[in-house]
């Protein structure tokens, strides 16, 4: 072999170890890849070291030296993963062993030192396959909150999105149609006024024609009453009067409903007092206070006090419940009705009633209900259901309500929505003395 190849193992041309060195006819070796990038840029094949024109166009093989330097980069790489264990920092030995007590590697010397007196070791393999099993763990643990964090972000993308796209429109909206309402109400004042004006011009004109044709020997004639506009008619009370027609059109009902707690598969009028049911769910964000195991949907305020009552229109409806449950009651899964809940049933063409105290019970009606009223009076604790339109009482519980409580409904059929009936208001006007 080369002695020049033994004493240097690396190539002339790229200086590093020889990966598949070939030997040229001058007795001088190059990597194989090195000489070939080197001959394409010359016109001849000569030697990179010496210039000399080689005699070889393929030159063989320099298996000697190939072997040596495979045995150098092994042995080098050998070297490099030893040299990778962690040294003790006091005895410069390698950290072979992991003290229990202290939580640390240590060294042999370490573990005869009085330091760690007592203390108990294991080989520090042992301890790394350990903790790597604690480490995957964690790392488990953490994937997932991540996911879950993911998953959250995602349900807070989708709340911010649906609070810019739905409440705001909604709220614009309502306003419009009282906007409208005003609108129409101005114009329609107004064209009463003009109507009297020109009424009144016109009687004008006919006092002037008079004037022209009277005699002298007839007695002037008078200008008859009311050739004034008659401003009270327009100006008098005006808000008032406008307010109270619009209640002709505003109703107003004792109860709506929350739609940050409705199924998703329910749907609410725009004014909150109707809801529908509908084949498929609807994105919403997956908030505490959502129902997703019924389509239920409650009321927007809860009671812890005094009598409340209102009208539900089931009309046509197939599968309907209505009722009242607690604040604490779970909303999540199929639990619902397991408890905290008193109601009413209508399904499978009969009527049912349960509450916590009273067991799944099947009640007679004469007459298909229509309408359901439901009142509520919390301080003696009574829930009572009947027939508005008959006045035929359905159903009493009675209980010791000791927290907030909250009407809710239940829709099961695509067909036909359940509906809160408004009151009629009576307007009354007070004099002062």
């Amino acid at each position: 072999m080369d002695s020049k190849s033994v004493e240097d193992p690396t190539c002339p041309i790229c200086y590093e170890i020889f990966k598949v060195p070939v030997f040229l006819s001058c007795s001088h070796s190059i990597c194989k890849e090195c000489l070939q990038q080197f001959w394409k840029t010359k016109e001849t094949q000569e030697c990179p070291v010496c210039r000399r024109r080689s005699s070889r166009g393929h030159p063989p093989v320099n298996l000697e030296l190939k072997n040596l330097c495979d045995s150098l980069i092994k042995e080098r790489n050998e070297r490099r993963s030893s040299e990778s264990e962690e040294i003790c920092s006091l005895h410069s030995e390698k950290l072979k062993l992991f003290c229990l007590e202290d939580k640390q590697p240590v060294c042999l010397v370490c573990r005869d030192s009085e330091k760690h007196t007592k203390h108990t070791f294991r080989p520090f393999s042992e301890v790394v396959s350990s903790h790597k099993e604690e480490f995957n763990t964690a790392l488990t643990s953490l994937q997932n909150k991540l996911k879950h964090g993911e998953e959250m972000k995602g349900e807070c993308d989708k709340t911010i999105q649906h609070i810019e796209e739905h409440t705001e429109r909604q709220i614009k909206e309502e306003f419009e149609k009282l906007h409208q309402f005003l609108r129409d109400e101005e114009e329609a004042t107004i064209t009463a006024l003009r109507e009297e004006e020109e009424q009144k011009k016109q009687m004008m004109k006919n006092f002037s024609v008079s004037m022209e044709r009277v005699q002298i020997s007839q007695p002037d004639p008078r200008m008859s009453s009311g050739a004034l506009i008659d401003v009270s008619r327009y100006l008098g009370n005006l808000p008032f009067r406008v307010w109270k027609k619009m209640l002709e059109t505003v109703q107003h009902t004792p109860l709506t409903l929350d739609p940050n707690t409705a199924a998703p598969r329910l749907t609410l009028s725009s004014d909150l007092t109707s809801v529908s049911l509908s084949d498929e769910d609807k994105t919403l964000p997956d908030n505490p206070e959502r129902i997703d195991g019924f389509p239920c949907v409650l009321g927007s305020e809860g009671f812890n006090s005094g009598t409340h009552c209102w009208d539900v229109e089931v009309g046509d409806n197939t599968h309907w419940i209505l009722g009242i449950t607690t604040a604490s009651n779970q909303r999540k899964g199929r639990v619902f009705f397991e408890s905290n809940v008193w109601f009413v049933l209508y399904g499978n063409s009969e009527y049912f009633s349960q509450s916590p105290d009273q067991p799944f019970t099947v009640f007679p009606v004469k007459v298909k209900l229509q309408r359901v009223r439901v009142q509520l009076d919390y301080d003696r604790g009574t829930v009572s259901f009947s027939d508005p339109v008959t006045n035929t009482h359905l159903r009493t519980f009675r209980t010791s309500f000791t927290e907030t409580v909250f009407p809710f409904l239940y829709n099961r059929c695509t067909t036909s929505p359940l509906r809160i009936l408004p009151v009629k208001l009576i307007i009354t006007a007070e004099n002062h003395s």
